[in-house]
């Protein structure tokens, strides 16, 4: 069954979800809405208005020069009007139109705010793409591109794309005034760009001396200080909304109500950070994007505290530290981190150009704020964030910003928190084990029904693949796909999903796993490491999967149980968009190449079940991979069907050659 978010259906089982204090709190939301709607205060007057959270001098020369060399050529692309967002190239970004979605051609319409469906694709179009330059992180770039090179062109194309947004943009006026974490990205977006502005003679004319400016500034916060994301939603959303409220009362503190916003901004973003991160540093949404997006966040937020000299709570600086731990011990040999959960290719702060890779970028920042330990993999790349946000905060340690603490003396691998186990064997093998809890708070919003799922690379190469998101809204048929028990290198039931969907981004029951076993260090030893784990997601039935990562012989071995009465299975194993099968009744050979040489395995399938490769399938959707929002294309996914029962269970074992 398809669920529509925003069918009365998904309302009612989204507010079974919530506790009597947030269905309070957003009654409460409700009836502010409709005040709002007739009551718009006047923006208190302000006078001797500055911007002082510079960057300190010597920052700029400090980007490296290749960097830098990236950075230009975005921005010179971006000056002829080209961007691409989400798949969908846009040649219009000289002069946009800040309500149009090129991907369906729609105009969303204007209003009050509150007014606008924005789940409704067929009235609105794509939000995602409606929403993305709104969120004004090209302007960055463009600013950026000023700072580095000193061409006005840059400066002057950002002063004009702000002043054409805000005069289509009034407050609570439209699409953009809908959701909070476009507002939090968007004020840290112009706390940067004033910032890196800070050089041209029309910054302030454009900012602290434009009423028209403050106006939206206020607004912005107001906004955000009256509707903050409650209970179930207070995900990742919460954070981006205290950090771009936190930014702009430290960098635009003009307004009376200035200290107050930023006193609670940092009390939300305090609480937030550790309640979206597990004690082992790990994001508790279990999605590998929305844990770089909030280590961004936290980070821009860190670096406004210390820029206005603002002290924060050690416990905000000890979780970025663990999140930069955690990122620097589960990415692979190639620095890429696990595939998991939802992915929407969201940024906290954008500064560089097209090729900088975002996960080396954090590890540099990581380094140059807290100090990389000696088993963190080296980040080769260079970029333009690392310098500038180094700059700003102070580094972890000294001068009281924290006290000592302990970090891992060697390279985590297991992550008993968030049940992620990861497998390490020779040449370069990866293995990503999930055993994990469904998703976080009831609704699990960014969950992915993938309990048990395994994830393994061969030198960075995608060889049992997570298949990624792909959409979130105006799709139903391909969101439910990408985030299916079928989707994902795991066992189906009865064509079932092992958590059951209540719409787009909620789950009304979730699968509980638990890990049995996590044998992280014989294969690095030469021997075998071992994972085991099970979970109640088919309630009458208990699946149980054993991985192990053996050395000598180079092989992944997969054995699954399945304990209950006897049921039609389905197991799925989806390989890497540049990975080709030869499938032989249950034998298929695999290759694929890396750096120009030719790389092989062979994937042994459990005999008991019938096996068929599927590839590029649209009725009903099967065989594909999304390599970023918006996108996907046409991979191989091995399929055996059959039924439960043996004694033994299904054996697959992978076995790289050469």
């Amino acid at each position: 069954m398809t669920v529509r978010s925003g069918s009365a259906g998904w309302y009612l089982r989204r507010l079974s979800r919530m506790r009597p204090r947030e269905v309070g709190g957003r009654v409460g939301d409700t009836v502010r809405r409709r005040r709002w709607r007739t009551a718009q205060p006047a923006v208190p007057a302000v006078t001797g208005t500055r911007f002082t959270a510079v960057l300190p001098a010597g920052t700029i020369a400090a980007v490296p020069p290749d960097a830098a060399k990236r950075l230009v050529a975005q921005a010179d692309r971006l000056l002829a009007g080209h961007a691409e967002f989400f798949g969908v190239d846009r040649d219009d970004l000289a002069d946009p139109d800040w309500w149009y979605d090129p991907k369906t051609g729609r105009r969303a319409p204007s209003g009050y705010a509150f007014d606008v469906p924005y789940r409704d694709e067929g009235a609105v179009g794509d939000i995602k793409q409606i929403w993305e330059p709104s969120r004004h992180q090209y302007l960055t770039v463009l600013a950026a591109a000023y700072a580095v090179t000193g061409d006005e062109r840059y400066a002057e194309r950002v002063a004009a794309h702000l002043r054409s947004w805000w005069a289509a943009n009034p407050p609570l006026r439209g699409v953009h005034w809908i959701s909070g974490i476009e507002l939090g990205i968007r004020l840290l977006s112009w706390v940067w760009i004033r910032r890196l502005l800070d050089g041209w003679p029309g910054a302030a004319s454009l900012f602290e001396d434009n009423p028209v400016a403050r106006t939206q500034i206020w607004h912005h916060q107001r906004w955000l200080a009256a509707f903050p994301s409650r209970g179930s939603s207070a995900n990742n959303h919460v954070v981006a909304e205290a950090a771009g409220q936190f930014a702009a009362a430290c960098a635009f503190g003009w307004f009376p109500a200035s200290g107050r916003w930023r006193a609670d901004a940092l009390r939300s973003l305090e609480r937030q950070l550790r309640n979206n991160t597990f004690r082992s540093g790990l994001n508790r949404e279990l999605a590998t994007e929305y844990h770089g997006l909030v280590l961004e966040l936290g980070l821009a937020a860190l670096a406004e505290a210390d820029a206005a000299r603002v002290p924060v709570p050690a416990s905000v600086r000890l979780v970025l530290l663990r999140m930069c731990d955690a990122l620097a011990a589960v990415v692979d040999n190639r620095l890429r981190p696990p595939r998991q959960g939802d992915a929407d290719d969201g940024h906290g702060l954008v500064v560089d150009g097209a090729g900088t890779d975002r996960w080396g970028s954090l590890l540099a920042t990581g380094d140059a704020v807290f100090g990389r330990l000696a088993w963190w993999p080296r980040a080769t790349g260079t970029d333009v964030r690392t310098p500038l946000l180094a700059a700003l905060i102070r580094p972890y340690g000294r001068n009281g910003t924290a006290p000592a603490v302990s970090r891992p003396a060697s390279r985590p691998a297991h992550f008993g928190d968030a049940g992620m186990t990861i497998l390490r064997g020779p040449g370069e093998i990866w293995c990503r084990c999930d055993g994990g809890p469904h998703g976080f708070l009831s609704i699990a919003a960014h969950a992915h029904a993938d309990a048990l799922s395994v994830e393994v690379r061969h030198d960075g190469v995608d060889v049992l693949a997570d298949p990624g998101t792909f959409c979130y809204h105006g799709e139903p048929e391909w969101r439910q796909y990408f985030r299916s028990t079928l989707g994902h290198n795991t066992l189906e039931l009865d064509g079932t999903d092992q958590s059951v969907s209540g719409g787009p981004f909620l789950w009304t029951r979730h699968a509980r796993s638990r890990v049995l076993v996590a044998d992280t260090t014989g294969a690095a030893d030469g021997g075998t490491s071992c994972w085991r784990a099970e979970h109640d997601g088919y309630q009458d039935a208990v699946h149980r999967r054993q991985v192990e990562l053996v050395a000598a012989s180079r092989e992944v071995r997969v054995l699954d149980e399945v304990r209950g009465p006897r049921r039609a299975v389905r197991l799925a194993f989806h390989l890497g968009p540049t990975v080709t099968a030869d499938l032989a009744g249950n034998r298929a050979a695999l290759t694929w190449a890396r750096d120009g040489e030719d790389r092989a395995a062979v994937l042994d399938l459990p005999g008991e079940l019938s096996w068929r490769a599927h590839r590029g399938e649209t009725g009903p959707p099967l065989g594909w991979y999304s390599p970023g929002f918006g996108r996907k294309e046409p991979t191989t996914t091995l399929v055996g069907t059959g039924f439960t029962g043996g004694a033994q269970g299904f054996t697959t074992v992978l076995g790289f050659r050469g």
